[in-house]
């Protein structure tokens, strides 16, 4: 164990929850896998052992990624622009078909099989190239028209090319960059101006999916209904996830059924993934419930904590700005499950299942154990001087 440890750098209590929301999920998946066994067949106990080969993957995926040297990762964003780009316009030409229904987020890897959401890799790729925006800007004068062409023109631009096919995350996206760079300093008045333009540009944009719906068929439609469905509900609206949801959570009680004692995991959609947040409370209560939103919360404490350490300014912004979505991400998440938002399809991060939401938290993951690593490395340095050569630096 000692061996494994020394291995293992940057915060403990990081990995230590990110491995306790893991193991966790086991229990949850296989029972509501059951789900998809009565829609696309196999069995539970292999869409378990999918899910384990997946997690185990991302760890590979964070132990790799903490070693890297986080510095590396700001001209790896920059590199990383165009070919997230070239992704999504691939995406968007080739949509492919997951579980019988068309999803234009997807692409598949050829000769692997495996479906890629290359949205969740732009939205990660977004995050850092801002970091290493503000961070390279910190100390300066932001010029406002600079900027456009430098930060918001391929901001502006992935966000574009994600929005046709999945609003839910471009809104997320766009939020997350806002709050980020008001945390980085980006000027307050510029981000209500780009938040202006944001918003008109979304108005524009149904505006025109309106005037031609064969261009992109249902996906205003599907906007639409989801949002009457959370503010007016009704046997018009298409309701049947939430209310399969709320009746799962208000069956769970104090302590849950129990285990795998699940009723509504055999009739509510995306039970495995959108929505384990309510067959969790099923099975396990609303203590089980309260587990999970202390897990995500102490998690945000330690991103902070790693923030607040790290040595540069830009190690700091790129903590938050990974860190930051994916407790913002789970947040949603639990709150669709328990109808205080409208339906957007966006995973439980570690604990739903799907291969890209696991491999871009835990590349996320391994960003922020990278800075908080470093910063290790730097006190240890420190630690190894010479006395004297610490007190000649002093005096110095």
């Amino acid at each position: 164990m000692k061996q494994l440890l020394k291995h293992i750098r940057g915060d403990r209590t990081i990995w230590a929850l990110i491995a306790v929301l893991a193991i966790f999920s086991f229990m949850p998946i296989y029972s509501a896998s059951v789900n998809l066994v009565n829609v696309t067949g196999g069995t539970a106990i292999g869409y378990l052992l999918k899910h384990v080969v997946l997690l185990l993957l991302g760890f590979a995926i964070i132990y790799g990624v903490h070693k890297i040297h986080y510095h590396y990762f700001s001209g790896g964003a920059v590199l990383m622009i165009p070919v997230v780009i070239v992704l999504l316009i691939i995406t968007l030409a080739q949509g492919t078909t997951i579980g019988g229904t068309i999803a234009s987020r997807w692409i598949r890897i050829p000769f692997v099989g495996i479906g890629f959401q290359t949205s969740t890799l732009a939205g990660l790729v977004l995050m850092v190239y801002l970091a290493r925006y503000l961070a390279k800007n910190k100390h300066t004068k932001i010029i406002f028209k600079e900027s456009l062409w430098k930060l918001w023109l391929p901001v502006g631009l992935i966000l574009m090319l994600i929005l046709p096919a999945d609003f839910s995350t471009t809104a997320i996206l766009f939020f997350m960059i806002l709050v980020v760079a008001f945390i980085g300093g980006y000027p307050l008045k510029y981000i209500g101006f780009i938040l202006g333009l944001g918003i008109i540009f979304l108005a524009f944009f149904i505006l025109i999916a309106k005037a031609f719906p064969d261009a992109m068929p249902n996906r205003v439609k599907t906007w639409e209904s989801r949002i009457e469905s959370f503010w007016e509900p009704s046997e018009k609206n298409d309701n049947y996830q939430v209310e399969k949801a709320k009746i799962a959570i208000a069956t769970g009680g104090a302590f849950g059924k129990g285990p795998g004692k699940s009723n509504q995991k055999n009739f509510l959609p995306q039970s495995s993934s959108d929505f384990i947040y309510a067959i969790i409370i099923e099975e396990y209560g609303l203590f089980g419930a309260l587990l999970i939103i202390f897990a995500y919360f102490w998690l945000l404490f330690r991103i902070f904590v790693a923030a607040r350490k790290a040595s540069t300014v830009f190690g700091a912004l790129l903590v938050i700005g990974v860190g930051l979505p994916i407790i913002f991400q789970a947040c949603i998440n639990m709150a669709v499950a328990t109808d205080l938002f409208p339906v957007t399809g966006q995973t439980l991060p570690l604990i739903s299942s799907g291969g890209t939401s696991i491999w871009m938290t835990c590349f996320a993951v391994g960003m922020i154990l990278s800075v908080s690593a470093s910063k290790e490395e730097t006190e240890a340095s420190i630690l190894d001087e010479h006395p004297l050569d610490i007190l000649h630096g002093t005096i110095n």
